[in-house]
């Protein structure tokens, strides 16, 4: 709840802001007759609306779980950045074809030292709000405040390219006025499209991040019992939901209860440190001198060797219908899975011919 409060917080900012400077600006815009200060004006107003939608995803994110969505409201997040960011490039097309208006039109801008000031102080106030706004979305892991936060900055070289546009007309009498208003609007258009990729791979299933991985890993294998960390799968369900599993290996001579206890420890710390809830399954590895553990170290060792091969785990032995089964990660040069796994299918057959191997492909769905 502190987070989406701090989201509202620093919208409501955004919201202010773009008001008071929507309003100086078209009201320089009309006195001058520039079109790139008004547009740039419009531009602000839809920063408005960016940032109400940002406030209104916000709360609805924070819907409590229901029958329909069992794991929660967050992904209205998402969903709320790419509104955000359609409303952008909206305004950037609309912006476009008065601009291409603009240029038919013989009539040139006028502008004072009024309207310079407003520009400049408009240009300053843009760097504060984008540099404050997309701190607090990195901060607060918010891809509707980034994106804003982005605009704002953008907004600000914009402004920019305004202020240099009336200098050149207040100097040599030369209106580049229209042709500074298409310009403006396909960077309004292009950063509405550079917005739209978070949020996208967010919902299409984005690779988590590396680092979380790897730290992820480094806890789980530093706990008593565990020998090996494989198989993590995690899903977003927002910013503050992330569900997920991991499979471990531990030595086939612990029991349930030690078992039960290790898989609690794990889920608790998950959620204590990370705020992940996550699954825990079981690899047994083979201890003793028996003929498990004879299997096991010919079909790893075998499989390993291939450098096609990224990760071998998951071994277990059917006594009962004496097969072994293996699970294999590829290279991602491999272009042939299947062709690849019944080569070595039959390498292995032939070292253990009276054991039946099964070989099941696996991925790494974290990039690690």
């Amino acid at each position: 709840m502190e987070r989406s409060k701090q989201i509202i917080k620093t919208s409501m900012v955004g919201v202010a802001t773009n008001l008071v400077l929507a309003g100086f600006k078209a009201a320089a815009g009309l006195l001058a007759g520039s079109i790139s200060i008004v547009l740039d004006a419009v531009n602000n107003l839809s920063d408005v609306l960016s940032s109400v939608v940002t406030i209104i995803g916000t709360k609805l994110s924070q819907l409590k779980p229901d029958r329909e969505h069992p794991f929660g409201h967050g992904r209205i997040e998402y969903f709320t950045a790419i509104i955000v960011s359609v409303l952008v490039m909206a305004a950037g097309v609309s912006s476009l074809f008065q601009s291409i208006d603009d240029l038919a039109d013989s009539e040139k801008p006028h502008y004072s030292t009024v309207t310079l000031i407003v520009v400049i102080v408009a240009i300053v106030t843009k760097l504060l709000l984008g540099r404050y706004v997309k701190r607090q979305g990195e901060k607060l892991a918010s891809d509707s405040l980034k994106a804003s936060g982005t605009d704002a900055l953008s907004d600000a070289a914009i402004t920019l390219s305004t202020l240099v546009g009336a200098l050149i007309m207040m100097l040599w009498n030369v209106s580049i006025d229209g042709i500074l208003g298409i310009i403006i609007s396909l960077f309004i258009i292009r950063a509405g499209f550079q917005m739209l990729s978070s949020p996208v791979n967010s919902l299409l299933g984005t690779a988590i991040p590396p680092e979380l991985t790897k730290q992820i890993k480094k806890e789980i294998s530093e706990m008593d019992g565990v020998h090996g960390v494989f198989d993590i799968i995690l899903h977003n369900y927002g910013p503050e939901v992330m569900i997920g599993s991991v499979h471990i290996n531990v030595y086939d001579t612990m029991n349930a209860h030690e078992i039960h206890g290790l898989t609690r420890k794990i889920t608790e710390e998950m959620y204590n440190r990370h705020g992940i809830i996550m699954t825990v399954g079981i690899y047994a590895v083979a201890t003793g001198e028996n003929r498990r553990l004879e299997l096991q170290h010919t079909v790893i060792q075998t499989l390993a060797s291939h450098e096609e091969i990224v990760q071998v785990h998951g071994f277990y032995y059917f006594e009962d219908e004496n097969r072994v089964s293996v699970d294999v990660v590829m290279d991602l040069g491999v272009k042939d899975e299947d062709a690849l796994r019944l080569k070595l299918t039959e390498e292995l057959q032939a070292l253990i011919p009276d054991v039946k191997v099964t070989i099941v492909i696996d991925h790494l769905y974290t990039g690690d």
